[in-house]
């Protein structure tokens, strides 16, 4: 479906709060429609900012610790981590040029 990692409640901390990239998680469910709209349009993004930004998918029904812990209560939630924090929240699917525009800080 995706070219994106995905990551799991046990590789989280390894994978997102340790790593020294920019990374967006995308927190999102196999029945939800509006995640597999915003899929495609992710791995495109992916694509074109491998420098600056890894986008990674973690499946909320699969993972429920790390959706629990980041107050995931809507999907699609894209949450961009830098050094571990949270620095910018994205919820619902959104067309390319609007993800491009809340993610502009980060594909600059």
């Amino acid at each position: 479906m995706s070219n994106a990692k995905s990551v799991t409640d046990a590789s989280f901390s390894d994978d997102v709060l340790k790593s020294d990239k920019t990374i967006l998680v995308d927190f999102w469910a196999e029945w939800c429609g509006p995640c597999r709209a915003v899929s495609p349009i992710l791995d495109q993004i992916a694509s074109e900012h491998a420098d600056k930004i890894e986008i990674v998918k973690l499946n909320v029904d699969d993972n429920p610790q790390s959706a629990m812990n980041y107050q995931i209560t809507s999907i699609p939630a894209m949450k961009v981590f830098r050094g571990g924090e949270v620095v910018k929240t994205v919820i619902g699917a959104k067309p390319k040029p609007a993800l491009e525009a809340d993610l502009a800080e980060f594909l600059a």
